[in-house]
């Protein structure tokens, strides 16, 4: 996904497999199949219906592919199979959550702003531009330069940000707030009134 004129420093699988490969594996964690039979492709199927669409070498492939590049463990204990992400794996599959990651709005705003700062290195250029894209993509407002503004909690969204773009408590805060000095013109640009 292009922020601005930058994106993100990470590469995205292209293929629609490799999507739901990684999303399956975030959702449960740890997979444990079945060895009773040495069809281990036919009981990662019944395992898991939505790779019905895919033809079985492909599914084959792509866990052979996520094996060989570290991206998941594949362990077998008690005529059990247990598949699940390494750490590495996590990081790669992380712009999955990154990617759908948008702030609901209430019914009633609490009437705080939410500021995010931020000062991140000049060396870190490319991951500053990507999440300040993100930060507009989610629906902020730049406050200043390296202050962002947003009226509802996000302190869960903005902690998986810190986490994907490897961010120091000294290159990013968050900052509730209920008086920012002219919150009228803040709550006709959110269309708070």
């Amino acid at each position: 996904m292009a922020v601005g004129k930058y994106k993100y420093y990470f590469k995205k699988p292209k293929s629609e497999i490799t999507k739901d490969v990684f999303r399956w594996l975030m959702i449960t964690g740890v997979v444990a199949i079945a060895t009773t039979s040495p069809y281990f492709i036919n009981n990662l199927l019944s395992a898991r219906k939505r790779f019905g669409k895919y033809p079985k070498q492909k599914i084959q492939n792509t866990f052979y592919k996520f094996k060989k590049q570290g991206l998941i463990s594949i362990r077998q204990e008690n005529h059990q199979i247990y598949i699940s992400l390494t750490e590495e794996g996590r990081k790669k599959a992380g712009w999955l959550q990154i990617d759908s990651l948008k702030i609901v709005k209430p019914k009633r705003w609490d009437k705080k702003w939410r500021l995010v700062v931020f000062d991140i290195a000049q060396t870190k250029k490319l991951s500053r531009e990507a999440f300040r894209g993100k930060l507009k993509e989610i629906g902020f407002h730049p406050f200043q330069k390296s202050i962002w503004i947003h009226p509802f909690d996000c302190r869960a969204e903005i902690e998986l940000l810190r986490k994907f773009f490897s961010l120091s408590d000294k290159e990013l805060s968050l900052i509730t707030a209920e008086n920012i000095g002219n919150d009228a013109d803040w709550q006709k640009i959110f269309k708070l009134v």
